[in-house]
């Protein structure tokens, strides 16, 4: 704010506001949240969606000095009381939408409460240690159970510098938000844009003809997407975009080779990257220059991180941006990590003999529907509370829209109404988690030692659903 002032901050349905806007609605906003008990080192959650009210949430609770627990609008209200109670939140602060998702059992007050509250003197942070933990987001695990990933202001600082660093800055830079702000690739252009001094165009929902609008009038010069997006901004497409539109950076799983030449055909830079929530957004993504160049990679490192390739072939990465453990679970963060240093990513690629990565398969069971992480064993945990369930597997199906979609393979011990078994996911898993299929099989495939042979129902499940 000091800095720039008088620039533009957020673009937000057509109103513009610059960074000393920003600054006076945030300071009056932290001062409504102390009236409330929030303090320095409190654990809060948020639940809200892509507006300016959980823009400014956003900024007011880390003025505080509070650890932000930012929750998946798109989750029932089981996963989002497992995630506030497994965080220890003190608060939860919600859009009023989201009523039917915040539990009684937790401390908690609607946006639009929190706005007609009144204003108590308080302390805001005037120091961030790169240590400080800043923001907390869950991932499912291979485990099933949700793990709080603790991201430092410093994980922040150093993902913005090295994007910055890759993809350069420029006077008239702006990022263009139409990826959700309760995950990494939404929050970090929320940080980037504080680093940066750049204003960020924040969408309430990605609409591809808004956004291809956006793209050609010259006011946006970067946007994150994932694979869905950028097919349905190439379904719109029509007339190549503003000269000022100079990156399409791409993340949430790998683009397919007809995606890629087909921006390339159009003069779309496309920009591939490879990251994850434990790793504040991207650590290795092409240089621009080198986009349609190393087709299928997903790039270099971003400055300082490093990555090399482990045993079996996986990804590991080292470098100040990866987080700093996972949220009272001493083992698993101590597992994500080998004895000198490095994540283990769980991801299987290589390295050519220019140091660009090529990443071959993401997470063996890990499905990745529009740009959405499920991990197998999450939904079969929920499956096989089912009382007729013996055995169950998860794997992912072909979809043309959405890249892969989650079916389930299942041991009953009596007839199931698939209905009724539908019914029962939907109350329990986001609706993006409950699978499309259930198969029905007197037995799962399995080897000797009686371990699920996945790649067997894989192929049963190959066939592309419409």
């Amino acid at each position: 704010m000091r800095l720039s002032p008088e620039r533009t901050a957020l673009v937000f349905q057509d109103r513009k506001e610059t960074f000393l806007d920003i600054y006076d609605a945030v300071c009056e906003l932290a001062g409504k949240l102390a009236s409330f008990g929030v303090r320095d080192g409190m654990s809060v959650a948020l639940l809200g969606r892509n507006d300016r009210d959980t823009f400014l949430m956003i900024h007011a609770l880390q003025q505080l000095g509070a650890r932000t627990v930012l929750l998946n609008n798109r989750l029932t209200a089981t996963e989002v009381l497992f995630q506030m109670q497994d965080a220890r939140v003190e608060w939860c602060f919600y859009a009023d939408v989201f009523r039917d998702k915040v539990s009684d059992d937790i401390s908690s007050v609607t946006f639009a409460d929190v706005m007609e509250a009144r204003v108590s003197e308080v302390s805001l942070v005037s120091h961030f240690a790169m240590e400080r933990v800043a923001s907390i987001m869950y991932t499912s695990g291979t485990t099933g159970q949700p793990k709080g990933v603790m991201q430092t202001f410093g994980n922040h600082w150093w993902s913005g510098t090295g994007s910055m660093l890759n993809l350069g800055l420029q006077t008239n830079d702006s990022w263009l938000c139409a990826v959700p702000i309760f995950h990494i690739s939404g929050l970090s252009i929320l940080m980037r844009s504080v680093i940066y001094g750049i204003p960020v165009y924040l969408e309430e929902r990605f609409d591809a003809t808004r956004v291809d609008q956006f793209l050609r009038s010259g006011e946006v010069t970067l946007i994150s997407v994932v694979t869905t997006m950028a097919q349905r901004l190439l379904d719109v497409f029509t007339t190549r975009y503003h000269s000022n539109f100079r990156c399409m950076l791409l993340g949430g799983g790998p683009a397919s080779r007809e995606m890629l030449e087909a921006c390339f055909l159009n003069g779309i830079p496309l920009v591939q990257s490879f990251g994850m929530t434990e790793t504040a957004s991207q650590i290795v993504t092409l240089p621009p220059e080198e986009a349609f160049l190393k087709i299928g990679s997903a790039g270099k490192p971003l400055f300082p991180a490093e990555v090399r390739i482990g045993e079996q072939d996986e990804i590991m990465l080292k470098g100040p941006s990866i987080m700093l453990g996972y949220l009272h679970n001493k083992s698993a963060t101590e597992n994500a990590f080998d004895e000198d240093g490095w994540f283990r990513t769980g991801d299987v690629g290589y390295l050519d003999d220019n140091g660009f990565l090529f990443v071959l398969d993401r997470r063996s069971d890990l499905i990745i529907s529009g740009g959405e992480n499920i991990y197998p064993t999450e939904v079969e945990h929920v499956l096989l509370e089912y009382p007729e369930i013996k055995e169950v597997a998860v794997v992912a199906q072909p979809d043309a829209y959405w890249g892969d979609v989650p079916i389930a393979f299942i041991v009953a011990n009596n007839m199931i109404d698939t209905a009724d078994l539908f019914e029962f996911c939907q109350e329990k898993l986001a609706k993006y988690k409950v699978p499309r299929q259930f198969h029905f099989l007197e037995a799962l495939p399995k080897t000797a030692s009686q371990k699920i042979q996945r790649h067997r129902l894989r192929e049963i499940a190959k066939k592309p659903s419409k």
